[in-house]
């Protein structure tokens, strides 16, 4: 009997690689190194270029989560340290003071604050957060309207800089202001019989070509990872934490049910045919969010494990061989067509968020052999699979108490390679096995 971890996995007619954290480490320094050599910014268009825009705040958050694991990531902080700090002087734009994008990076600040304990990394982004909970906002909820959370991606912009904010400050003002607009646009935007965002009001009465509503990749991608970003900084005990993992759950099996074939995700939810190329900036942003979900039990294995892998996988085609990522809709509100050579920053953050978490959750998974040959399994109700190569189900049980090792030989199997897939301990398991 020969037990061995499992490098690929064909479940369901789909075929797909189980990463290795050596894998991810290397596919993610090419993208971040790739960016970082071809980091430019512009002095004239700051909003959307700047070195403090929102298309370079993703960047830098997702750079910063990378970092916090790579090997590499000494290099990276020196870099946010020596260069990003003093071009931008730690301040957000003051282009549109409440403008939720510009309140992007903020957050990476925040998340730099927090590393080096430099208060003038800090102090910016405060003034400006205070400003906004003391200003008269115009109240409108319609598209045209900024100072408030108009459209989806904000949900992704604004947030979760309130709540790091709350956690570090230990002020529930933050939390409050962030609830009460949340909840504004949730109630505005959130179509209830497609579980989806519409990007803004403007999309109401819209339909694709196909007939269906225009409900947009990315922009959905930015609510499931905005959301998550908001739970990841709640205190367990909060009382908001239920309301927002409500809505992650809603949002992240709805766009789990409008994955392709092949793990991505499209410009448009509804009608991929009509554009059917993958769309990696959505695809990145929607993967971050359901392996957060995976590694903080927000998502159950059965749900999400399998989704996750695929879209990694197709994640992994998009990266050219000099590490430059591909087919990244160009910044924009609504579907669009892309091509391999699009590329943004914003979509390099999404992808190393993503890496990021598909990096702890490969190290979740991971079991020693021989505790799990010699392994009881006390719960009788562990459901146990045995896939053959080819994706067919040969067996499928529920364990009663004994031994793997016994258990496997046991099996009333022809000799061949199978896949095992079970859950132990709330940890999800592939291995490979030869029956002799």
């Amino acid at each position: 009997m020969l037990l061995i971890c499992v490098s690929t996995m064909q479940l369901y007619g789909s075929s797909f690689q189980v990463p290795t954290q050596y894998d991810i480490e290397a596919i993610a320094k090419r993208v971040a190194d790739w960016q970082i050599d071809n980091f430019t910014y512009s002095t004239t268009n700051r909003h959307d270029y700047g070195i403090s825009s929102w298309g370079h705040a993703v960047w830098y958050q997702g750079l910063f989560q990378w970092a916090k694991i790579s090997d590499e990531g000494n290099s990276y902080f020196d870099w946010f340290y020596n260069y990003i700090g003093p071009n931008s002087d730690w301040k957000l734009n003051g282009i549109y003071p409440y403008h939720a994008d510009e309140f992007c990076v903020g957050q990476f600040f925040t998340m730099m604050y927090e590393k080096f304990d430099d208060l003038n990394m800090l102090e910016n982004t405060l003034e400006r957060v205070d400003n906004v909970l003391s200003a008269d906002l115009n109240p409108s909820m319609a598209y045209t309207n900024k100072q408030r959370w108009t459209w989806c991606d904000a949900l992704f912009m604004a947030p979760p800089l309130y709540a790091q904010l709350s956690a570090i400050t230990n002020d529930n003002k933050y939390l409050e202001y962030m609830h009460t607009e949340f909840t504004k646009t949730y109630g505005h935007l959130y179509d209830t019989s497609e579980n989806l965002f519409f990007r803004d009001d403007s999309y109401f009465n819209k339909t694709e070509t196909n007939g269906k509503k225009v409900f947009w990749g990315r922009g959905n991608g930015w609510a499931l990872a905005g959301t998550a970003n908001i739970i990841k900084n709640l205190a367990e005990n909060s009382i908001y934490r239920e309301y927002y993992i409500g809505v992650f759950r809603e949002l992240a099996l709805s766009l789990i049910a409008l994955q392709d074939e092949d793990g991505a995700w499209h410009a448009s939810l509804l009608d991929p045919e009509s554009y059917p190329a993958p769309e990696t900036s959505a695809t990145a942003l929607i993967t971050y969010g359901l392996a957060y979900g995976l590694n903080n039990e927000l998502l159950s294995y059965e749900e999400a494990y399998e989704p996750v892998l695929k879209a990694w996988n197709k994640l992994n085609e998009a990266v050219l061989e000099n590490g430059k990522l591909g087919w990244v809709q160009p910044i924009g509100q609504d579907p669009k067509t892309v091509t391999k050579d699009m590329t943004a920053p914003f979509g390099v953050g999404a992808f190393l968020m993503t890496a990021a978490e598909m990096y702890l959750l490969v190290d979740k998974e991971t079991s020693a052999f021989s505790t799990i040959l010699e392994e009881d399994f006390s719960n009788p109700n562990t459901q146990i699979k045995v896939f053959s190569l080819d994706g067919k189900i040969v067996l499928s049980e529920k364990m009663d108490i004994r031994t793997m090792a016994a258990w496997l030989d046991n099996l009333q199997i022809p000799p061949g390679i199978y896949l095992i897939q079970y859950t132990l301990h709330n940890q999800f398991v592939v291995y490979k096995y030869k029956k002799q």
